[in-house]
């Protein structure tokens, strides 16, 4: 297989993978290869790795070598995404188990291998199925925990990762906004109101950044993995848990947090594990900001078009359709009182 062409077909990725793991595990056979959906960004398979009579459960992701968006918010390479959740499980959290950085030479693109854990990961399952009840109640307290550790995490062994103050996090929506030549009355607001309510302190610390329902892997035990790492960076802790609690990644669900839980039991989780206290009003900003900036992304999805001129897809139009709600959503959060 060249090198420069990567596998695609299933068929061509199994071979492509039973080559590049049998090469240090022994010759082995890749069965039940299954494309996933979702994802916005990678190629997700699942599938077995069997060899010497083991069956292991394992998951490929192939991300692009493209890069993001011009004027984005840097994205990891698949290695650095590898390396953080290897860090991030060293410091005790559930983040996926790598098994294997692939070469270039294995004809998969920039991608990886890791375990596969069983779960629920549809936010609305999560949020409101029978199923997963009796998880629930627990599951604000285990993100609060989780949270407080991948904040923690040691930044002086993830040299990769960028830093992005909420200043810096502003300029970013700004030049994406430009870009689009996008312009709206509210979306103008929302920035304005953005760069006037800055916090001007803030604790620089490891960030997750898209640490929400949807992307958890939840069980009846609660959460077993925390997904989707590639746009970590050094900033303001306090970023996560707003995120965590915007009414978009509630799914429908009764709680604030993620559709499943309390504010006082994250909040309180979190200063459990971190030593450390949460700034409410400073949450509260980062959950309407967050709001702003699922807006903007709302934006760049709705009107992304593919190489010849034409819409990328019928569902990124459809994407595009939301902007709404999280502006509904950012305006009914400033307008609450404070008290």
């Amino acid at each position: 297989m060249a090198v420069d062409r990567v596998a695609s077909a299933p068929a061509e990725v199994a071979n492509a993978l039973a080559a590049a793991l049998g090469r240090d595990d022994g010759p082995g056979e890749v069965q039940a290869l299954q494309r996933l959906t979702g994802g916005a960004t990678k190629r997700t398979w699942a599938f077995d790795w069997v060899r010497a009579g083991r069956r292991t459960p394992l998951i490929l992701q192939q991300t692009p070598s493209a890069p993001g968006a011009r004027h984005g918010a840097p994205k990891l390479t698949a290695a650095e995404d590898a390396a953080l959740m290897i860090v991030a499980r060293a410091g005790g959290v559930p983040a996926p188990v790598v098994r294997r950085v692939l070469a270039e030479t294995d004809g998969l693109g920039p991608a990886y291998v890791t375990e596969r854990i069983e779960g629920e990961t549809l936010g609305r399952r999560v949020a409101t199925h029978a199923d997963l009840a009796a998880a629930r109640p627990q599951m604000a307290g285990q993100c609060g925990e989780i949270l407080a550790r991948i904040h923690r995490l040691p930044a002086a062994e993830l040299p990769f990762l960028a830093t992005l103050s909420p200043a810096d996090e502003l300029a970013t929506c700004v030049r994406l906004l430009e870009d689009h030549a996008q312009r709206q009355p509210a979306l103008a607001y929302a920035l304005r109101w953005v760069g006037e309510h800055l916090p001007t302190r803030w604790d620089r610390g490891v960030v997750h950044a898209d640490f929400r329902t949807g992307n958890l892997i939840v069980g009846p035990d609660g959460v077993r993995c925390v997904l989707d790492w590639e746009i970590a960076r050094l900033g303001d802790p306090m970023q996560d848990l707003g995120v965590l609690c915007m009414r978009t990644w509630r799914f429908g669900g009764a709680g604030p947090v993620g559709g499943f839980g309390s504010r006082e039991a994250l909040y309180a989780a979190y200063e459990r594990t971190s030593g450390r206290s949460v700034d409410p009003a400073r949450v509260r900003f980062w959950e309407a900001f967050s709001n702003l900036k699922w807006a903007v992304a709302c934006v760049r999805r709705g009107l992304a078009r593919r190489a010849d001129g034409a819409p990328a897809s019928v569902e990124l139009c459809a994407v595009g359709r939301r902007l709404e709600e999280p502006l509904w959503d950012f305006f009914a959060l400033i307008e609450e009182p404070t008290s």
